[in-house]
């Protein structure tokens, strides 16, 4: 049997996964997330997932199979995790009364194979015009913290959200359908 590890240190992709009859380790990556805020959000997260399942498989056995993933959020540029609660309040505030993008990227690579997956899903998020009163409350509960885009859509951050099109765990960081989609196609590995 093949040894599946997800390469991420996200409570969130984890639960994601964990919700399903998939046994996986996790190994978390070590690579170093920059992001310019500036360039292609598709090529951005496909090259960061691909680095993290890349670093992780370099420290694996061959026939691991390496899961990683890597999300941003998009208007107009690339927003990455706050730094600090100013900046997720500016962030936030960018979002508000608008739609923006949820953008993962998905990369497979099974060790000692030269077939490397990678691959991205997009979710459009429109959120409520909100007011600073609501933004501050919200930054209260400190849910903002390392999350792309400042919020959570699975906790306290689902009362920003007016609508949603698309896959909710892609919000959430990991689109499990279409990881079930590149597993199956893939490696014969479904979740169901």
């Amino acid at each position: 049997m093949k040894k599946i590890i997800l390469a991420s240190s996200s409570p969130r992709r984890k639960e994601i996964l964990n919700r399903f009859d998939l046994k996986f380790d996790i190994i978390c990556s070590n690579i170093e997330e920059y992001v310019d805020k500036n360039d292609d959000p598709i090529k951005t997260v496909m090259s960061l997932a691909f680095e993290k399942c890349q670093d992780v498989a370099n420290r694996c056995n061959e026939g691991d199979i390496i899961i990683a993933a890597d999300t941003i959020v998009y208007k107009d540029y690339i927003l990455g995790k706050p730094q600090n609660r100013e900046e997720a309040l500016n962030m936030i505030k960018h979002l508000s009364g608008d739609t923006h993008l949820v953008i993962t990227g998905v990369s497979i690579i099974e060790v000692g194979n030269s077939r490397k997956i990678v691959d991205y899903e997009v979710t459009r998020v429109k959120f409520k015009d909100l007011t600073k009163d609501k933004i501050e409350r919200y930054l209260d509960t400190e849910e903002y913290k390392d999350k792309a885009g400042a919020y959570g859509i699975q906790g306290y951050g689902e009362v920003l959200v007016e609508s949603i099109e698309g896959s909710y765990s892609n919000v959430v960081g990991l689109p499990i359908a279409k990881l079930e989609e590149l597993l199956d196609k893939n490696y014969n590995i479904q979740l169901l």
